[in-house]
């Protein structure tokens, strides 16, 4: 669903109210933060303490736990990609704004790694995420790259798909070494992207 305005077949639908989906926003934060801390398995109990609802809220707008997680994934990769240009437009730099979005990026991996035995399990369901991922983030990667770029801030002819990847291995360091610090790690690969 994207806000709210798509039924779970693919048809259109009518937009639902705003309050509708500021519950559903809140939803999906929730779990995306209980996924985070407790993986995907947490209870629903407890997703629905975080979101301030009852558990039968939660199956009433997503059926199944894999509903939830594949509206959870979604939810973030449409928050991600418009963030790019809301960055762009308001960052005194567009090497400034590329840094911000690739820190919020860091914050979107950490939340898929309560996500990734799920997403690489054998259940069709999860199949399309990973191209959905790639299909709105590397547009979104290339158009701060191009930016930056042009305003010769980076060397040109970085690869978007590339550089997300990068990002990614970086922060697959991540877990309980409390010295592994991936958000620095990140900066110091942005920072080598100055001409």
């Amino acid at each position: 669903m994207v806000a709210g305005i798509e039924q779970e077949d693919g048809r259109a639908g009518k937009p639902r109210r705003a309050d509708a989906r500021r519950n559903e926003k809140a939803l999906l934060d929730a779990a995306a933060s209980v996924f985070v801390t407790s993986g995907v398995e947490a209870p629903i109990r407890d997703i629905a303490a975080r979101a301030g609802v009852g558990t039968a809220t939660i199956y009433r707008h997503f059926p199944t736990r894999a509903d939830l997680i594949v509206a959870v994934y979604r939810h973030q990769v449409e928050e991600l990609a418009e963030a790019g240009p809301v960055l762009l437009a308001s960052s005194a730099t567009p090497y400034a704004a590329l840094a911000l979005w690739l820190d919020t990026f860091v914050d979107f991996v950490a939340t898929k790694q309560g996500l990734a035995t799920v997403l690489q399990s054998d259940d069709p369901c999860y199949d399309p995420l990973h191209t959905h991922f790639v299909e709105r983030l590397e547009p979104v990667c290339a158009r701060l790259l191009d930016s930056a770029a042009s305003s010769g801030e980076i060397r040109s002819g970085q690869d978007p798909y590339e550089l997300m990847r990068g990002v990614g291995g970086l922060c697959a360091g991540v877990g309980s070494n409390p010295r592994y610090d991936a958000r620095r790690l990140v900066g110091l690969l942005v920072a080598g992207l100055r001409v």
